[in-house]
């Protein structure tokens, strides 16, 4: 199924359609302020599987975000921050970066592994921040592929919805995506680390 959307906007009863389809275990396909993104419900263990194995993913991958509305859920799955690590993500966020950061032990209870790390994203883009703000918890993503051998990410909506099939429960269509992913900081040693330069600016450092 696509849902059709308008830039950041999209209606509430599409968006009920959305948080249903996250509760009772489906993917999704939505769009941020990078790329388009594949993400489940973080508090279904069976759609977390189910996630893994639509992209290709082993167990012990870190190829996972948490996509937040804000910070309010830090606490929730990392241990204590840096105050000059924590300035900067409320400087940077919303924004096309992800947080490497120390994970608590609720982390390694919803991945079923030693996870010690865990990925933050807040995306400036207003359709995942209002999907997890109704759900009420953060989403796990995973960003879009292709098998391309020139582009290494999907940009076409309707293109997702084809290749991904009855796999995916619904595809969010924001128009085309960008091809360029997020910046990634490495936070967990409370030294910032940039370890992928994408779409966010590191002239702060």
């Amino acid at each position: 199924m696509i849902v059709r959307s308008y830039g950041d906007e999209i209606g509430e009863r599409q968006l009920d359609q959305i948080i249903d389809c996250l509760r009772n275990g489906g993917l999704i396909i939505y769009p941020t302020d990078t790329l388009y993104a594949v993400g489940c419900d973080l508090n279904n263990h069976k759609a977390i599987e189910k996630l893994r194995i639509v992209q290709r993913l082993p167990e012990d991958s870190d190829k996972f975000s948490l996509i937040c509305s804000d910070l309010s859920h830090l606490s929730d799955y990392t241990t204590q921050i840096d105050n000059t690590v924590f300035k900067l993500m409320k400087r940077l966020l919303p924004g096309p970066y992800t947080f490497i950061l120390k994970a608590n032990n609720q982390v390694p209870k919803i991945f079923k592994s030693k996870k010690k790390t865990v990925g933050i994203r807040v995306p400036d883009h207003g359709i995942p921040r209002k999907i997890v703000e109704a759900l009420g918890n953060p989403i796990l993503a995973s960003s879009v592929h292709s098998e391309d051998e020139v582009e290494e990410y999907l940009t076409d909506p309707e293109l997702m919805h084809e290749l991904y099939g009855d796999a995916v429960g619904m595809v969010i269509d924001g128009g085309y995506g960008g091809l360029t992913p997020s910046t990634i900081l490495h936070c967990a040693d409370d030294e910032i680390e940039v370890i992928r330069e994408g779409a966010g600016p590191i002239d702060f450092l």
